[in-house]
């Protein structure tokens, strides 16, 4: 998507800077419903899921600056949480039966 403009891929360091504000976006919306901290009146209603989509928006753009295949990294993470943690949990099917 970025490649179609002329200006390109900001720094690295502003993408990490656009992802901290995100992310933030995020823990504040998250704090609304789910924390100590009442939203404001004047404070608008914002949609979860497009902050969520914020911070992967800027995290594939990153990867993307970078030459990162996030597919294949994903893949890479999962099999490591599998091999790390996969006996740590119970398997879904046998929380049912309870």
């Amino acid at each position: 998507w970025i490649s179609q403009f002329e200006e390109g891929y900001w720094p690295p360091l502003a993408n990490l800077a656009r992802l901290i504000e995100e992310v933030g976006e995020l823990a504040r919306e998250l704090n609304h419903r789910f924390g100590s901290k009442i939203k404001k009146p004047e404070e608008p209603n914002q949609e979860l899921a497009l902050e969520l989509a914020d911070v992967l928006f800027v995290l594939i753009v990153i990867a993307n600056e970078q030459g990162i295949d996030l597919d294949e990294a994903l893949e890479n993470v999962l099999s490591k949480y599998r091999e790390r943690d996969g006996a740590r949990w119970a398997p879904a099917t046998s929380r049912k039966n309870q």
